[in-house]
């Protein structure tokens, strides 16, 4: 028996006409199992809100199938569903105090007035909203106010709970604590949560997987971990991960002993076939370009390599960004120390092929991730 609790199978939107309208989401099959936290992710634009709210059914679904619980929900009214939600936009009641608003969702439940108070005051010392549950909307700020709406949305007893950028109005330290919190509150209970945010950070704090999304296209769906050793393509490559993935289309050429790669500027990457898998080879020994990528962590300044010049030296606290021109462009390394190189310095890089991530120069699809061809 599946253990899936959410299944979206084949599901489009269209805003508009279908087939003529804009294309928001396309085609995306998505599983969430029973007990899980998926984080969409993805820049403005890309469909995980139109997402989110075609399982909320705030938005129609153009195509395809939505199941809840093994039931079908397409055409369910949002009250129906068993779906709580934390809106972007708050949505708090005006007329209701802060206390009431988050126990509102509880009031025709078999509760007694004593455990909703307790409930109520439980979610607000966790959001750090206690000293404010008497006040009035129009009184508090607005991440007081997004607190709220996520306490309402928290408390209720739902299969499923929506979070809709739930901590984007947070200041950097408050939102920290709560991704904790809130990530231990879902895990206890045993609830199933999907998130949506533009936030790396937030996404792999809170989420068990992450769905990248672009241009209304489900990019990859796996763990946070997957997604950064092992991207299924260019743009998830590339879009996690910070600073983002160094990359540099190459042409390559496959001999007995050697594989190089050659970039611009006459810039090679020489090693030896041993380091790669035979599969590997097999896969890029007949062609003549591919992408190479290379996390900024895995680039190391060594006594010899290949030469790059210093164009920024950045200390952040706790690691120093080095950017610096190399091959038509620029790469980006990480140190954990404070690198003592300046602007205009020679250095010389190595990277080591268990880092290298190979893509199709053409469809961006991951051909390998170090010896060993992408699945």
């Amino acid at each position: 028996m599946s253990d899936h609790i959410l299944s979206l199978s084949g599901v489009d939107k269209f805003y508009g006409r279908v087939n003529q309208g804009v294309h928001a989401v396309k085609k995306l099959d998505m599983d969430v199992r029973s007990g899980e936290i998926v984080a969409l992710l993805g820049s403005s634009g890309c469909g995980k809100t139109s997402t989110l709210r075609m399982i909320a059914g705030f938005e129609e679904v153009s195509r395809g199938v939505i199941t809840l619980g093994g039931q079908t929900i397409n055409r369910l009214p949002p009250v129906r569903r068993g779906v709580a939600m934390a809106f972007e936009g708050y949505s708090l009641y005006p007329p209701l105090s802060v206390r009431d608003n988050i126990a509102f969702a509880l009031k025709s439940s078999s509760y007694s007035a004593t455990q909703i108070s307790d409930k109520v005051n439980e979610i607000a010392s966790m959001l750090e909203i206690t000293d404010i549950l008497d006040r009035y909307p129009s009184s508090i700020s607005g991440g007081q106010q997004q607190r709220a709406s996520l306490g309402r949305a928290l408390i209720r007893d739902a299969k499923l709970h929506l979070l809709d950028e739930p901590m984007g109005q947070l200041e950097p330290q408050l939102r920290a604590l709560l991704r904790g919190r809130i990530k231990h509150f879902i895990k206890t209970r045993g609830l199933t949560a999907i998130l949506v945010t533009h936030d790396q950070a937030e996404a792999n704090a809170l989420a068990d997987r992450i769905a990248v999304m672009e241009d209304g296209t489900l990019q990859q769906l796996d763990t946070p971990e997957a997604i950064k050793d092992r991207p299924a393509n260019l743009f998830a490559g590339t879009f996690i991960g910070e600073p983002p993935m160094n990359v540099f289309t190459a042409q390559v050429t496959v001999s007995d002993s050697h594989v190089h790669f050659s970039l611009p500027d006459d810039v090679t990457f020489t090693f030896e076939t041993m380091d790669f898998s035979p599969a590997v080879l097999d896969a890029i020994r007949h062609r003549t370009h591919l992408v190479l990528g290379v996390r900024p962590y895995a680039v190391r300044r060594a006594p010899s390599g290949v030469s790059a010049t210093v164009a920024v030296n950045q200390w952040l606290g706790d690691q120093s960004h080095i950017a610096a021109d190399f091959a038509g462009s620029s790469i980006v390394l990480v140190e954990h120390d404070r690198a003592p190189v300046s602007r205009g310095e020679s250095i010389q890089l190595h990277i080591d092929p268990a880092n290298l991530h190979l893509f199709d120069h053409t469809n961006g699809r991951a051909m390998s991730h170090g010896p060993n061809l992408a699945i």
